[in-house]
């Protein structure tokens, strides 16, 4: 299903890389008020609802987090650096913050909850459902998938209504195109250890979201998923999020 959405954009920076600016932000409206979208930098988002808060992958190297509020919940997709920051989350941590991880992250997060693909969770009226994460084609020099099936997680946020699906690190595998009624995607873009364009394109355009945000995509030229998914009606926004 498509929706219209309005949008406000402040602080749009010059993209650099793991920038230590005010993280820039759009606004979607939902019944329940807008869904605030903060990029803060790489694969590190937050996203907020009233006064509901939702991290994912905070990170500190990976932009400021200065003056941003505490967390209702906060996702790692795995258990990779840039992905997974032990000592933010604990300062990020309210007595009653849901913290869900892949297996492989839960050890390193005192009190975090293991949630796999498939598994569905609800906590401080917040939806997730994880799914599966992994690479089929891009692998280390010994054969190894940079992420193996199994190991990471990516999630689909309900938030005001909206569904807002973030990959984590992943190709477009089957398990992506049988996603149904995403609003809004956040997909991975980089080499080796992600997608192409192409890859990004080829996703999309199987479960259609009214928008998409590459994220995650380093020196990867953004013109080319712009120019890819030109006629799709899928709208491409490019933010803060090498």
């Amino acid at each position: 299903m498509k929706y219209i959405f309005s949008l406000i954009v402040i602080n749009i920076m010059t993209l650099s890389l793991f920038s230590q600016e005010v993280p820039s932000i759009d606004r979607v409206s939902t019944p329940n008020g807008p869904v605030e979208m903060h990029f803060i930098g790489h694969g590190s988002l937050m996203f907020k609802l009233n006064n509901t808060v939702v991290y994912v992958d905070p990170v500190r190297s990976m932009g400021n987090y200065k003056d941003l509020p505490k967390a209702d919940m906060i996702l790692v997709t795995h258990e990779h650096g840039d992905h997974l920051d032990p000592s933010l989350i604990n300062d990020l941590k309210k007595e009653s913050t849901d913290v869900l991880c892949n297996a492989l992250s839960t050890p390193s997060v005192p009190g975090a909850i293991t949630i796999s693909p498939g598994s569905e969770f609800t906590g401080n009226g917040v939806s997730i459902e994880a799914v599966y994460a992994y690479n089929m084609k891009n692998v280390r020099n010994d054969g190894t998938p940079y992420h193996p099936k199994g190991d990471g997680n990516g999630y689909v946020i309900t938030l005001g209504g909206k569904r807002i699906y973030v990959a984590g690190d992943t190709e477009n595998i089957p398990e992506m195109k049988e996603l149904k009624n995403i609003d809004i995607a956040f997909l991975p873009m980089n080499l080796p250890y992600t997608m192409t364009p192409a890859m990004v394109a080829d996703a999309a355009k199987s479960f259609s979201p009214s928008i998409l945000y590459p994220y995650h995509f380093g020196n990867t030229n953004t013109d080319e998923i712009v120019n890819l998914l030109k006629d799709s009606g899928i709208e491409v926004r490019i933010r803060n999020l090498q």
